[in-house]
């Protein structure tokens, strides 16, 4: 209760609490954790490098960039930054808020965008609002070849043959000599029509420790 009354005291936490959607209660867990991370100063790339259950995640890079990728600070900014603090980070995580059972359809929608939005971020790693062939192909290369099942062609043929099936979904029929310039964030919400993405992509925050920050 202490700790509480300690984070609502204090008006960088409410303005916070307001920006993400966060409780006082979850802002405290949050900032302890961030300051586990980041050993009480700046967060660098170098201390997600730490995180245990990262090191296998085929997405790694992905992830990590994520945090430090202008796009996803609610502030409609480009390019990266080198270190972020806890506000940042703070915004980062609201990403991966549960949805409220009290919202509205259209509030429900919002946060589904949203949601969407950053995982075409992290596809779209040159910011130019596509996601490419050559972005698709290493995602899914990544993936499959990481598993030691495939080799680095067989997971690149299976990439070239998956981004040919998103193109017929996307573009609908297309011509022999038409090119498939890539995933647009339009055509991204039409292939992930009717995924439940709302309740999927989040955080839990019984017994959460550092580990399980990016889970």
């Amino acid at each position: 209760m202490g700790a509480l009354q300690s984070l609502s005291g204090q008006p960088e936490y409410v303005d916070l609490a307001e920006k993400t959607g966060f409780s006082f209660e979850q802002i405290g867990v949050l900032h302890k954790r961030f300051k586990q991370l980041s050993h009480n100063e700046k967060t660098l790339r170098d201390h997600f490098n730490e995180i245990p259950d990262l090191a296998c995640n085929p997405i790694r890079s992905q992830i990590i960039e994520a945090f430090f990728d202008r796009r996803n600070f609610h502030q409609n900014g480009e390019g990266t930054v080198e270190e972020i603090g806890f506000e940042e980070f703070l915004v980062v995580m609201s990403h991966f808020r549960p949805p409220s059972l009290h919202m509205t359809e259209d509030q429900r929608e919002s946060v589904r965008r949203e949601k969407l939005r950053f995982l075409f971020n992290m596809h779209d790693t040159d910011n130019d609002g596509t996601i490419t062939l050559e972005e698709y192909r290493h995602v899914v290369e990544e993936l499959l070849s990481r598993s030691g099942a495939l080799g680095k062609e067989t997971a690149k043929s299976i990439a070239d043959a998956a981004m040919l099936e998103v193109a017929s979904i996307s573009m609908g029929h297309m011509e022999p000599d038409e090119f498939y310039e890539g995933i647009t964030f339009e055509h991204f919400l039409k292939l992930l029509n009717g995924f439940e993405i709302e309740s999927r992509m989040n955080i839990r925050f019984l017994n959460m420790d550092t580990t399980t920050l990016c889970k």
